[in-house]
């Protein structure tokens, strides 16, 4: 099961290294892996997409607790929340495939952030199915180039007053 772990830190050199390290000592692979400051100078927050079981994951989450810089970690899994990952997408966009890329990216959402001749620059943010969904779309036009961030994620607020 992909689990989504949400990780406040200290922003200072090495702490990424350590939390990557605690992953692959035990042998698990990080599958998406964002970290940016947060309001809190000093203070960032590392969202990582990781799978495994239950337990596996608590333990990890145990050990994660447990280094110096870590201020807080949460698993959001299974808590209600928002999870968005960014593409940018080089596609042909030649005289006969122009007007199809122009529907596909209004119908996703999508912005063109840089056009040439010969092709597209797409910026698309969503969620993993949504930006799944728009590749299939796109392939058989041709993809060119494709870059990913990280999936960011947080838990919503509640909605009782």
């Amino acid at each position: 099961m992909k689990h989504t772990i949400s990780v406040l830190l200290q922003n200072k050199p090495g702490v990424l290294s350590r939390v990557t390290g605690l992953f692959s000592g035990r042998g698990f692979n990080i599958e998406s892996l964002s970290v940016a400051e947060v309001l809190e100078p000093g203070v960032s927050c590392l969202t990582l997409v990781t799978s495994g079981d239950d337990g596996i994951v608590e333990q990890i989450t145990k050990q994660l607790h447990k280094l110096i810089d870590v201020i807080k970690v949460t698993d959001i899994t299974e808590t209600d929340n928002v999870e968005r990952e960014m593409v940018l997408i080089r596609v042909k966009a030649e005289a006969t495939t122009r007007a199809e890329v122009l529907r596909i990216a209004d119908i996703f959402r999508a912005r063109v952030v840089d056009v040439s001749p010969r092709s597209y620059a797409l910026e698309i943010t969503g969620t993993r199915a949504k930006i799944k969904a728009v590749c299939e779309l796109l392939k058989p036009i041709g993809i060119q180039e494709m870059v990913r961030t990280g999936i960011i994620a947080m838990t919503r607020a509640s909605k009782k007053l």
